[in-house]
């Protein structure tokens, strides 16, 4: 990161584009009101693209076949019931 600049909320309205260019840039860019930080403006840290595809997990989870099968009363005790 190049550092952080601090913008009023006026120059921030009229400077949003050039701001987020710096953003992209590598700045942080601090957006006051009367002096007094407000936001922040930062790059957005993108998703690994590929990293969970549906179906990615077939074959890798095992489900045993009664596991919605009704509890023993051993269970449900134990379960505080």
């Amino acid at each position: 990161m190049k550092g952080s600049k601090q913008v009023n909320v006026h120059e921030a309205k009229t400077r949003l584009s050039q701001l987020l260019a710096d953003v992209e840039g590598g700045w942080e860019i601090i957006v006051a009101r009367n002096g007094k930080p407000v936001a922040k403006l930062v790059p957005l840290t993108a998703p690994v693209k590929g990293s969970f595809r549906l179906g990615s997990l077939k074959d890798k989870i095992w489900m045993s076949p009664d596991f919605d099968a009704p509890l023993s009363e051993e269970e449900l005790k134990a379960w505080g019931y």
